[in-house]
C-alpha cells in the first residue's frame, strides 16, 4: 500500500495566510492553515470535512501553488514551530462553530454576520462578535438555546 501525499505551505501558501489575496472562502482558509508538512492528505480530507470545506479543496490549493508535497522543490521548508499554535487551532473552532451556527439557525438573514466572521483575524476578534452571534440566535430561536449554543462554543475553546 503506497503512503499517502503529505502536503506542505509553499511561499505563496505562507504569504496568502497575511495577505488573503485569494479571498479564500472559510473553510478552505481553515484548511489551509492546518497544512503542516506533516498531516498527510488523508488527514487533511478528514479535517475539510469537519470544516465542511468543499472536497476538491486540497485540490484547489494546490491549483492554487498555495500547497505542494512536502519535499518538493515548490513546497516551503516549516519553521520549527510548524504546527499549529493553540491560538491557531481554537481559532480554527471557533470559527468553524460560528459559522456552522450562522448558516444553521440564520440563513440568509445571517449573511453580513458570516461576512464578519470571516474578516476576524484572530480568537479575540471572534469572541469579541461571539454576543452579537448568540444574541441573533436567540431572535431566531429562543434565550435558551443561545445560552447553551455559546456556553458550548466556550467550552469547546476552553
Amino acid at each position: 500500500m503506497q503512503a499517502a501525499i503529505v502536503y506542505a505551505k509553499t511561499e505563496a501558501g505562507r504569504a496568502e495566510i497575511g495577505t488573503r489575496q485569494h479571498k479564500l472562502a472559510s473553510p478552505v482558509r481553515s484548511l489551509l492553515l492546518l497544512v503542516d508538512g506533516q498531516r498527510d492528505v488523508i488527514q487533511l480530507r478528514r479535517f475539510g470535512e469537519t470544516l465542511r470545506a468543499p472536497s476538491d479543496a486540497i485540490e484547489q490549493l494546490a491549483t492554487l501553488g498555495l500547497i505542494a508535497p512536502a519535499g518538493s522543490a515548490a513546497a516551503a521548508p516549516e519553521p520549527a514551530n510548524a504546527a499549529p499554535s493553540p491560538a491557531a487551532q481554537r481559532y480554527i473552532t471557533l470559527s468553524g462553530l460560528m459559522s456552522e451556527a450562522v448558516r444553521e439557525h440564520l440563513g440568509l438573514r445571517g449573511f453580513m454576520t458570516q461576512l464578519r466572521i470571516e474578516r476576524c483575524g484572530s480568537v479575540d476578534e471572534l469572541l469579541a462578535l461571539l454576543p452579537d452571534i448568540s444574541a441573533a440566535i436567540a431572535k431566531a430561536r429562543s434565550a435558551e438555546f443561545a445560552e447553551e449554543w455559546e456556553r458550548i462554543v466556550r467550552s469547546a475553546i476552553a
